[in-house]
């Protein structure tokens, strides 16, 4: 028997007992009210008040309809704006992407006062005007962006912070992460920020400080945290170098007060060793240059760091040239470090050795400064025809890098 069959009885059975039930007592319904009243049975007034219940239902049900359409068919409905809005919103981040900064400025503009989530619009919108160099309207936008969103002000701040490094408005762009950063210490991004203006600004002390926490943070991969910290180093030491040299005789060296604060790593980095060792040199510190040279070289041979020591005075010059010639038998054909013997050989006054030295050098590599040094030893020697000789092999170097041009008495083919 089929389920349809089963509710046909069960409805006709209800009927019927209904039929009887108002057959055998229908009742009696008075309603009074004033000068009027009505009668009826129960099951005529329960039937009224289900009648009734049920056209309730229906005109609820009826205004909802209407209600729903009206929101679809009227094109000023909030449902209906809010819907064109994150259409045309859309079409202005597709626009931005492609590069296409005045429409894309045009459509986030418009669509962002009924937008969802407007603060996207402001921002985009903000960069588009900066692209098409309408600064005064990018920071208008900013300030709508704070205005309807105020609680995104970190976002805002440092889209603000960006734009203004782009502008080269260096010194606000400073101040704007600075406050950024005084209120929400712990924002990354705002950190990275701050590294980079700082270097920009070639602020090295203050970038010096952000190290730590550049670091502890891994903002950058390791080659390129190194890379950074070799460079704010390099740069710290340079500058102590120019005070060091205006300082007066017996204050305390500030390249070696420097050189303290660096990490033990960047001590044995071949380039911090050869900066910090020229900037001792410039401001007249050879002795403690020496002895930093001495070290590292009895660690690690390395030319640069050779060169350099054939340049700087130690406290004891007869020691300083044994301590080179010990690297000679390792190093029999190195111009470098024959240079700096030669070098260091004129300074202990031993004029036969340091042309022997130089000679080496120069027949090892034909280098200029070589070839000055013979030039200025042999004519002190008194040795004018050798020194002349010499002079013309260091001019024939010089004149390979001139371009080939006419001269008096010899015409170009």
């Amino acid at each position: 028997m089929s389920k349809s069959y089963i509710a046909v009885l069960v409805v006709v059975l209800i009927a019927a007992l209904l039929g009887m039930a108002v057959a055998e007592d229908p009742g009696y319904l008075l309603i009074a009210w004033r000068n009027m009243s009505i009668e009826t049975s129960i099951w005529v007034g329960l039937a009224f008040v289900l009648a009734l219940w049920l056209l309730l239902g229906l005109l609820r049900a009826l205004v909802r309809l209407i209600n729903a359409s009206s929101r679809r068919v009227n094109p000023w409905s909030r449902r209906n704006r809010s819907r064109r809005a994150s259409q045309v919103t859309t079409r202005g981040l597709l626009e931005f992407a492609e590069g296409h900064w005045s429409n894309s400025l045009r459509l986030l503009r418009r669509a962002a006062p009924h937008a969802e989530q407007p603060l996207i619009n402001y921002l985009a919108a903000a960069r588009a005007a900066h692209e098409l160099e309408d600064y005064r309207e990018a920071d208008n936008l900013l300030r709508e962006a704070y205005e309807t969103t105020p609680n995104a002000d970190v976002a805002i701040a440092v889209t603000q912070a960006q734009l203004q490094i782009a502008r080269g408005q260096l010194e606000q762009a400073l101040a704007t992460l600075t406050r950024v950063r005084k209120e929400h210490p712990k924002h990354l991004y705002a950190l990275k920020l701050m590294g980079q203006l700082y270097l920009r600004l070639e602020d090295w002390e203050r970038l010096e400080q952000l190290l730590p926490e550049l670091r502890r943070h891994h903002l950058y991969s390791e080659a390129d945290q190194q890379a950074l910290e070799r460079q704010v180093y390099i740069a710290l030491l340079n500058q102590a170098g120019q005070r060091g040299q205006r300082l007066p005789a017996g204050e305390a060296n500030p390249v070696s007060s420097v050189w303290e604060r660096l990490p033990k790593p960047h001590r044995q980095d071949v380039t911090m060793i050869e900066t910090y060792c020229l900037q001792l040199r410039a401001s007249g510190a050879d002795v403690h240059a020496e002895k930093t040279l001495r070290e590292a070289l009895s660690h690690s041979y390395n030319d640069r760091l050779v060169h350099i020591y054939g340049l700087v005075r130690g406290a004891d010059p007869a020691r300083q040239l044994a301590t080179a010639e010990q690297w000679l038998p390792d190093h029999p054909h190195d111009a470098t470090l024959l240079l700096a013997l030669g070098r260091l050989s004129l300074r202990n006054s031993l004029w036969g050795k340091a042309r022997e030295y130089l000679e080496a050098s120069f027949a090892s590599r034909r280098d200029i400064q070589t070839c000055a040094e013979l030039v200025r030893l042999l004519e002190h020697m008194g040795e004018h025809q050798a020194s002349q000789q010499m002079l013309r092999q260091g001019f024939a170097l010089m004149v390979n890098d001139l371009p080939e041009l006419p001269q008096p008495g010899k015409a170009l083919l």
